[in-house]
């Protein structure tokens, strides 16, 4: 069986953080930044190879800040997501800016592939048990039966993803019995509350049961997986409805649509470590301080790649 490969998408804007480059802030006791520790993490699973993707007019500060640093240690490659990498006979809408979602950013790195891979966001922390899980889920029988795609999921318990500074969204998952997906819903504006998580709307609060799991983009595929999301990205652009300037091709919609059309088995691993991330500016105090405290308490070391 082929190695795994960690694919990190990021080549995110960042909106929501006031457009400074988060995934580049440094945020650790030694100016360590949030991949960092998922690289770490991954490394010390059993991943041998990382592939970044990124933005192209951020590849010479992007290797020079984390880049070189990771090679000296692992393989690494790099693939840029662009507007205008598109299916044959699809031509970019006039005026259209925004990037087209997670599902094209991971098809920018089709051909840097070979073997099983995980997939996560630069700009969160996600703990050791995810990479752990997912690496011991591909390395032994991930497989489905004929014409439907294994998918391996690492979820968190909502209460541990939200933030003190504003709404987030998270796609809140639906499972059988047997704990196998049947189902994300993308909940948005989910806020942290005295009394618990709950969604705030013109409508007022309405609760959420904070241990429900939810998707925080940590997924693990097989190569197969990309053949069928090139073929969605050309549905998605000729047929499916939306603004053609707004509309995304996000991962979780997509495993949630090939999941409810039976084409999808995603085996759900369930963490209970504490996810955080970037999405508000306000956010980074906290960050520092929940990775000094890991620091401390010896679960990492700085600098981690000494």
């Amino acid at each position: 069986m082929k190695s795994t490969t960690l694919v990190i998408l990021a080549a995110g804007i960042g909106s929501r953080y006031g457009g400074g480059i988060k995934q580049m802030d440094p945020l650790g006791p030694g100016g360590e930044i949030m991949m960092d520790y998922s690289i770490f993490d991954a490394l010390a699973a059993g991943v041998k190879k990382v592939v970044f993707i990124i933005r192209k007019d951020l590849d010479s500060d992007f290797r020079k800040l984390i880049g070189d640093r990771i090679a000296a240690v692992t393989e690494v490659a790099y693939a840029y997501q662009e507007l205008d990498d598109l299916p044959d006979g699809c031509t970019l809408p006039e005026g259209r800016t925004k990037p087209w979602g997670t599902g094209q950013a991971l098809l920018s790195a089709r051909d840097l592939i070979d073997g099983p891979f995980m997939v996560i966001n630069a700009d969160d922390y996600y703990g050791k048990a995810g990479f752990v899980g997912l690496q011991k889920m591909l390395e032994g029988d991930f497989s489905a039966e004929e014409g439907v795609l294994p998918v391996g999921m690492a979820a968190f318990v909502l209460k541990n993803t939200l933030s003190d500074n504003g709404g987030v969204t998270r796609g809140i998952l639906s499972m059988d019995g047997g704990g196998r997906l049947t189902g994300i819903s993308e909940t948005r504006n989910i806020i942290k509350t005295d009394d618990g998580a709950a969604v705030m709307s013109d409508a007022g609060l309405r609760p959420l049961d904070g241990d429900s799991l939810v998707s925080m983009n940590f997924w693990g595929l097989t190569p197969e997986f990309l053949d069928l999301l090139g073929d969605g990205f050309r549905n998605f652009l000729l047929n499916e409805e939306g603004d053609p300037l707004r509309k995304e091709y996000l991962l979780p919609d997509i495993i949630d649509r090939l999941v409810k059309a039976g084409r999808a088995d995603v085996r759900v691993l369930k963490t209970d470590d504490v996810w955080f991330g970037m999405t508000y500016k306000e956010d980074r105090d906290y960050v520092r301080g929940e990775l000094l405290k890991l620091t401390e308490a010896g679960v990492y070391h700085t600098p981690l790649f000494a």
